[in-house]
């Protein structure tokens, strides 16, 4: 089972590195501009420093759920579990406040909220 828990946390790392990419370093350009839904370029501009910002914090979370992942792998069971937990748990919250926020994000909470939930979900049937 720690086989596909560790493959879960993966996936949900390998997610928010995207978003990391998507708001840190792909920022000006036009299919991240509508993907987040920003109509012009002073609007990009207007809010580029807090999107690199809030990029880093979606690495932040996947360098932990990836650093849990790599633990449980290797045997430190305990940390490796509490790590993902934690990482995993952050991004389920900010998916689910994204989704009551804004129902029109529906769509980007589920891709942003998916896999940390299954991840979940398969650490609580384990213990």
């Amino acid at each position: 089972m720690n086989g596909i828990i560790a493959t879960l946390a993966f996936f949900s790392a390998a997610v928010h590195g995207y978003i990391f990419w998507l708001e840190a370093v792909a920022f000006d350009s036009a299919t991240t501009r509508a993907a987040f839904r920003i109509r012009t370029p002073e609007q990009a501009d207007a809010i580029r420093l807090w999107a690199y910002n809030q990029g880093f914090y979606n690495l932040f979370l996947a360098v932990a759920v990836l650093a849990g992942a790599v633990l449980l792998l290797a045997g430190a069971t305990t940390v490796g579990v509490t790590a993902i937990v934690f990482g995993c748990a952050v991004m389920l919250a900010a998916a689910s406040l994204l989704a009551i926020s804004d129902r029109s994000m529906l769509k980007s909470a589920l891709v942003q909220g998916l896999a940390p939930a299954l991840t979940l979900l398969a650490i609580a049937s384990t213990r």
